[in-house]
């Protein structure tokens, strides 16, 4: 058995030049543009890719919708507590004339019933 040969420059060379053609063959047998096959591929990725954008603005649309339903029930929320608040004080005002007329009958009766006694 013999040992190992170191290669030398000619054979580090013609393997150099040997690969270059394998690579250049190999480039050269892939199908062309016009190939039926390409086509059909490069068919089914625009095919593809408008699906893609199909449904990417179809999600763009659901979120638009959900963001306009979440405003509307923000606003009916904001409109309802306004509500609220005007019931509010309008009970109360209610409720302070209420004491205002208790306490002027009171105050008036106290002055007819000190008239009375003079």
């Amino acid at each position: 058995m013999s040992g190992f040969r170191e290669p030398g420059f000619a054979d580090r060379q013609k393997a150099a030049q040997q690969a270059k053609k394998d690579l250049l063959n190999k480039f050269r047998a892939q199908p062309g543009l016009d190939d039926p096959a390409v086509a059909a591929r490069r068919a089914e990725r625009e095919v593809a890719a408008a699906n893609r954008e199909k449904a990417r603005l179809a999600r763009e649309a659901e979120k638009a919708e959900a963001k306009r339903r979440e405003q509307e029930a923000a606003a009916a929320e904001a409109a309802r507590v306004a509500r609220e608040k005007e019931e509010e004080a309008a009970r109360l005002a209610a409720a302070e004339a209420e004491q205002k007329a208790k306490r002027d009958a009171r105050y008036a009766a106290r002055k007819d019933r000190g008239k009375k006694k003079k």
